[in-house]
């Protein structure tokens, strides 16, 4: 018995993908829902067949019977044929035309603002009609379109967006830069604006570059952010940004950490080979004023090249893999980087622990034993025995000793510990984008698995299955490239901060020996 099914929303189909452009409100009839990958053939009045996203039709039984309907699915989210949500915009403008709200809220802290924005792109609509922000790198393909959409996708004409990907002694690299980039994040300054009603700090960023300083506040640096994953977070991992703070922003010590953050997190990505060279990131440490800061986000927010399209940019310097091959390596990834978090959630959740007890009860078991020694050399000096000042003194010397002791561990875990739990914290961040990268590359897998059988039923041709299994091979090597960057960091960000660490620790021990041999030097030998 056919199926009738009505369109909910207008779908675009993608030249070349068997899909079926149909209209809100259009009635369809539903020749196969078992398409897998969020999508159901469809034929429409006009006798066309093609590929439709189940989330886009509410299906019923066939118009003869009086059996209920019901829909295919129902989600928040809907996606066009390049893997991108479909937006309508709400504009909330301040005196600059950009947008803003009362606290500069951040859009990577509160994924779920009804309130949608000018600058920053898009909001999904709901079958509710209610707006909700979506990040548009996300790619479900339980619900969007099949990896067939980037797995096919032509590469833009523009050879400036190619990533090659060359054969070094560690295997697939990146391109890297012959100057390293970095910059500078300093002077941050109280600003306001709307006649003195809107405030906000502003940093000065000083790329090595150019030595110019470009200034940006904190907003800025979620729309950077917010376009490298929208870009890049299919592929690379895109850490988040500093959390958002609502009250105290404006206090120094709050100033100075999320300078210190901010910090972190550019160095990190002026690293990256790929993100420091994208266009949008030298947009941002580079325009030159504030006419060329806005055409540059424009320009931004309508790259179509997002999502898992970028791996269409590939180019890969080395022999075409085959599926075996490429289902080992992100096997292989996916293992270590789930072994990696446990482990940096285990030194996190450790070096807590420690931190708590570093600040809290050992310092005080330290006083303790230092206010017992002073209550000792008192009791005994009240004996008024001949010879026991000395005894009496060497004793209030300790006791003065443990009690700087507990200071001195009071104080440890700022010297060394914080540089420990910052990096992991960090590291942290960079694994949790991993899972939804791999799941990327294991989704594209699956369709290449089933290359033979689109072939049979007509789905794709022939020369559709040598790109995709030349696309899916580019898509490992991209992967390799960025394990082996992340691999390379890795060893020196964990050197150097152990370095740091063992030599704070030495130091600190060092002290306490040292005030516990002038300690021992008090009391008399027998």
């Amino acid at each position: 018995m056919a199926l009738k099914a009505q369109v909910l929303y207008d779908f675009v189909a993608e030249p070349g993908n068997n899909e079926l452009t149909v209209r809100e409100g259009e009635m369809l009839t539903v020749l196969n829902q078992n398409v897998g990958g969020g999508w159901a053939e469809a034929q429409n009045s006009r006798g066309q067949t093609g590929l439709v996203p189940e989330d886009y039709l509410k299906v019923g039984h066939d118009c003869s019977s009086q059996g209920g309907s019901g829909y295919i699915s129902n989600t928040t989210e809907q996606w066009d044929s390049c893997g991108k949500t479909n937006t309508q915009q709400a504009t909330v403008e301040d005196g600059d035309g950009e947008w803003d709200d009362w606290d500069d809220q951040s859009v990577s802290s509160y994924r779920s603002n009804s309130q949608g924005d000018e600058d920053s792109g898009a909001a999904g609509r709901s079958a509710h009609g209610s707006s909700m922000k979506i990040p548009r790198n996300k790619f479900p393909f339980s619900k969007g379109p099949n990896p067939e959409v980037f797995l096919l996708a032509k590469p833009p004409a523009n050879s400036r967006d190619r990533l090659p990907v060359y054969m070094g002694e560690v295997g697939p690299v990146w391109l890297y830069p012959t100057s390293p980039l970095d910059c500078v994040i300093a002077d941050p300054r109280k600003e306001s604006k709307l006649y003195g009603l809107k405030s906000f700090i502003e940093y000065q960023i000083i790329p090595t570059t150019t030595n110019r300083p470009v200034n940006h506040r904190y907003k800025h640096f979620d729309w950077l952010y917010e376009r490298l994953l929208e870009k890049f977070g299919s592929a690379l991992p895109i850490p988040s940004l500093p959390d958002k703070q609502v009250t105290g922003r404006f206090e120094e010590d709050f100033i100075r950490m999320r300078m210190e953050r901010l910090q972190a997190w550019m160095s990190r990505m002026c690293r990256h080979p790929v993100v420091s060279q994208s266009d949008v990131f030298q947009l941002f440490l580079t325009y030159k004023d504030e006419k060329e800061w806005k055409a540059g986000k424009r320009t931004a927010e309508k790259d179509e090249t997002v999502g898992p399209i970028i791996f269409s940019l590939i180019e890969p310097d080395a022999a075409e893999l085959d599926a075996t091959q490429v289902e080992q390596r992100c096997e292989q990834y996916s293992q270590f980087t789930k072994l990696m978090d446990d482990g940096v959630r285990e030194l996190l959740n450790v070096g807590h622990t420690h931190w708590k007890r570093c600040t809290g009860p050992l310092p005080k078991e330290y006083e303790r034993i230092g206010r017992a020694f002073g209550n000792l050399s008192t009791v005994f000096n009240s004996s008024k025995y001949p010879g026991e000042e000395t005894l009496t003194n060497a004793l209030t010397t300790a006791g003065k000793t443990y009690e700087e002791i507990a200071q001195l561990i009071r104080q440890q875990p700022h010297n060394d510990l914080c540089f420990l739990l910052e990096l992991n914290s960090d590291y942290k961040s960079l694994l949790g984008c991993f899972p939804e990268i791999i799941s990327v590359h294991k989704a594209a897998l699956e369709k290449v698995k089933e290359a033979d059988r689109l072939v049979s039923t007509g789905k794709i041709n022939n020369s559709d299955r040598k790109t995709m299994n030349y696309r899916i091979s580019c898509m490992s090597y991209s992967l390799q490239a960025e394990m082996n960057h992340f691999h390379s960091n890795r060893i020196y960000d964990y050197n150097r901060v152990m370095q740091l660490f063992l030599e704070q620790q030495m130091v600190f021990y060092q002290q306490i020996a040292d005030k516990l041999r002038a300690a021992l030097s008090q009391f008399t030998t027998l």
